[in-house]
């Protein structure tokens, strides 16, 4: 869908899969003079925004996170122009609730009540995946469409409620895709690999960077090969398929972030692939 406000210069648009908890909303912003500067504003973050056609048209993508409740939130879209002066508008996104369902599974106990020498390395494992999601890097490295790392079908969908050994934890943040071990796992788009180990509850484990708040993380796999710090284009092989970490099964884990919002990575692959 689309929707325009603000100034008669400044005409803001978007376009989504939904307006529900997980998606992403693709915006577009274009004025009849350049602008140096451009972001989005709304449910309490700051979303960055890049620039097109010579400073003419700014896109930025925006979050809905997991949790959002439903209600209607303003989004304030605001520039500035080469002479220094603000510019800007505003529309509001009427959000509707989403039902998750739940999922029970069954897990070695240790990834459900670890054993207190693990516990360090768990926090330890947190800080530093939570301080990666908070940085954003103000270069946009994905260009195009989002791709979908492996070929295998959904198996675990977004936002599924988790009960591990008939215990409750958190939604499931991610998606998880079918694959047998060792199928190769392939860069959904162009970005910087900011991590690449082995964590306790995702086992084998790649974060990449794609810039500008975006960040992709892949779980569960069987070997890497990438390494941090490496560059990778879309479609560069970063691991295989596995089981490591807090798995039932040979299965892949792939998480999004968006400027630490939770969205479901089936929204980037699809609103990015939509035409224009």
């Amino acid at each position: 869908m689309a929707a325009a406000a603000g100034p008669a210069a400044l005409q803001i648009t978007h376009r989504e899969r939904s307006l529900q908890p997980g998606e992403v909303v693709l915006f577009a912003v274009q004025n009849s003079r350049p602008l140096m500067r451009m972001s989005l504003a709304g449910f309490g973050r700051e979303f960055p925004c890049f620039a097109e056609d010579d400073g003419l048209k700014w896109t930025g993508f925006l979050g809905i996170d997991l949790q959002t409740e439903p209600g209607s939130y303003r989004v304030r879209v605001t520039g500035m122009d080469m002479d220094g002066k603000t510019v800007g508008g505003q529309i509001v996104l009427a959000v509707r609730a989403k039902k998750f369902p739940t999922r029970t599974l069954t897990v070695d106990e240790q990834y459900v009540s670890p054993p207190a020498e693990a516990l360090d390395r768990i926090q330890t494992e947190r800080e530093q995946v939570s301080g990666i999601f908070a940085s954003i890097t103000p270069e946009k490295f994905w260009r195009g469409s989002f791709l979908l790392p492996v070929a295998g079908g959904v198996i675990s969908a977004y936002g599924k409620r988790s009960v591990y050994n008939g215990q409750p934890r958190s939604p499931h943040a991610g998606v998880d895709f079918r694959g047998a071990v060792g199928t190769p796992v392939r860069s959904p788009n162009a970005g910087k690999v900011v991590l690449a180990k082995d964590l306790y509850f995702s086992g084998k484990t790649i974060i990449i960077d794609h810039g500008m708040g975006l960040y992709s993380y892949f779980g569960h796999m069987s070997a890497l090969s990438a390494k941090e710090g490496d560059a990778v284009k879309s479609g560069d092989i970063l691991g295989r398929v596995g089981a490591t970490g807090r798995a039932t099964g040979p299965h892949l884990h792939w998480t999004v972030r968006l400027v630490e919002t939770r969205i479901d990575p089936l929204s980037l692959v699809k609103i990015t692939g939509m035409p224009e």
